[in-house]
């Protein structure tokens, strides 16, 4: 909205009762700001003045200024801080992350776009369509934009993070800002847990509340809770993810140490293959894979020992190589299995966000100058950075590591029910959808899918809404989706729908899409 220079048609003093009134509407805007943070923000004897102007497009603004900075305007009777009040208040609004990278699109009049999110270990900020959001950038949680979001953080999710995601109205460094005193934004540490307490107990609620959309991300339901639960770990990936340890026969690890040195190779050799191997070295020496590719894989402060391992055994036994004797008494790798099948549990969040905590500490990783920064020794730099950045990138801000790291998962879900085993299902879990359509007659009829995801039998439902709602249903192929079927039933039926979904199937509210459409008191289906 501010991104070209904009009219100003006046600037007055503000009166006494306009002050008194655009603290009430303050107070209403923002409930979050205390009685003493609202008279901190609009003073009771300080210069404030009211700027009308006509941004670039004709849109009619008021802008109000105190100690010569915007501190809010006033659009279509609604009221927005600038980065100035929010940079004092941080916490005013829902934020959301993007990288550094992207603050020049925005500041040139561009909207924010869902692939520049960047998620945050806990999740996205919970938000409906129409609520306004702040956006701040990696490393600082200083907002830097304000904008509107397009759609609520469920859609967001469902829609795999694409498409347009706020209608952004305010930028640090557009002309808005210009009109201030032009100050750089404060440096706000993000709200990470100190890293010393990221694996304690009281940090899981934060993974195990709202759905995340990471592509890594996964959910475990038992007994009507959802659990989050991340993607089953890929053999090649299985060297970013596993804790490391000191291997000696004092280790309070109670394997034989011939286990451990297995571990430890394992580890080593499946990092070679992900992130130095490629198709054209092969056929490859197995002399030359452990020493040019796998001992410079080896965590510091450990040493890769063959004897000690059952290194041949292990090579082949997964069937990821094939090694072949080319020469008397000299073995080559010939293939490599890169489509290789995944194995192994899945994984939690908390579990990868201990383990990669465990690493950084063990290895001395942890910046001593900031806390909030992680160095990156070969191994993180291999698994988690780009071509491009592997000269220039030699620290990152806690929550992008551990960010970058869940990226590596596959995305997968649990189901537990009881009486049964636990069902891992690859790809993200996607809520109960629950519509209204308009059919002939100008008729309604509410459409539900998805319910085979959560283990319920669309007929059965079918049938027990048909009673309860005195109204025909029919089951039907749901469109676009295979082997997936919905239910209709006619008339607006989301009351009985939520009460046996909420109350008698006990489902997690945030896996049911549409409740809010439920027809209100007094009106007619």
């Amino acid at each position: 909205m501010f991104a070209k220079a904009f009219r100003v048609k006046s600037n007055t003093a503000i009166k006494g009762s306009d002050r008194r009134k655009l603290r009430a509407d303050v107070t209403a805007a923002f409930p979050t700001l205390g009685t003493d943070q609202v008279s901190e923000l609009i003073p009771g004897k300080e210069d404030l003045n009211i700027v009308k102007l006509y941004a670039h497009k004709g849109d009619a603004v008021t802008v109000y200024m105190s100690g010569g900075n915007p501190i809010l305007f006033e659009l279509e009777k609604n009221l927005y801080p600038t980065v100035y009040t929010l940079w004092s208040y941080p916490d005013l609004l829902p934020t959301f992350t993007t990288w550094p990278l992207v603050l020049e699109k925005l500041v040139g009049g561009a909207d924010l776009m869902l692939p520049g999110l960047v998620v945050p270990p806990a999740g996205l900020p919970q938000v409906q369509k129409g609520d306004l959001c702040a956006i701040a950038l990696v490393g600082n949680r200083a907002p830097m934009a304000i904008g509107v979001a397009t759609m609520s953080t469920v859609e967001m999710l469902t829609s795999g993070l694409k498409g347009r995601g706020f209608s952004v109205l305010h930028t640090f460094q557009d002309h808005l800002w210009r009109s201030g005193d032009k100050s750089s934004p404060p440096s706000i540490v993000p709200l990470v847990p100190d890293p010393a307490d990221l694996n304690e107990e009281k940090v899981d609620p934060a993974l195990q509340g709202d759905l995340r959309a990471l592509t890594l991300e996964g959910e475990e339901m038992e007994n009507g809770e959802v659990h989050q639960a991340h993607g089953e770990k890929s053999p090649p990936e299985a060297s970013e993810d596993t804790s490391v340890r000191t291997l000696s026969q004092d280790s309070k690890d109670s394997k034989p140490l011939q286990e451990q040195m297995d571990e430890l190779l394992q580890q080593c050799f499946l990092h070679a293959l992900k992130c130095r191997v490629k198709k054209a070295d092969l056929p490859l020496l197995t002399s030359t894979l452990l020493g040019s590719h796998m001992f410079s894989c080896c965590p510091e402060g450990q040493q890769l020992d063959i004897k000690k391992s059952s290194y041949k055994k292990h090579m082949q036994q997964e069937q990821i190589i094939q090694v072949k004797e080319l020469s008397k008494g000299v073995e080559s790798i010939v293939s490599v299995d890169w489509k290789h099948p995944r194995k192994g549990s899945t994984l939690e969040g908390r579990e990868v966000r201990t383990i990669i905590i465990d690493y950084a500490k063990k290895n001395d990783l942890v910046d001593a100058n900031n806390k909030n920064l992680v160095k990156l020794d070969p191994i993180l730099s291999d698994c988690i950075l780009e071509k491009n950045e592997q000269h220039t990138v030699t620290k990152l801000p806690w929550d992008c590591l551990l960010s970058r790291c869940l990226e590596k998962l596959q995305p997968a879900y649990q189901m537990t029910f009881p009486g049964k085993d636990p069902v891992v299902k690859k790809g993200k879990i996607y809520p109960i959808d629950i519509t209204l359509a308009q059919r002939a007659y100008n008729k309604k009829v509410t459409v539900v899918r998805n319910l085979e995801t959560y283990g319920l039998d669309p007929s059965s439902v079918a049938a027990i809404l048909q009673q309860r709602c005195q109204a025909s249903t029919t089951v039907t192929p749901a469109p676009g989706a295979k082997d997936s079927l919905q239910v209709q039933i006619q008339g607006n039926q989301v009351h009985h729908l939520s009460q046996l979904l909420l109350e008698e199937y006990r489902l997690p509210r945030k896996h049911i899409q549409g409740l809010e459409n439920a027809p209100k008191p007094g009106k007619k289906k």
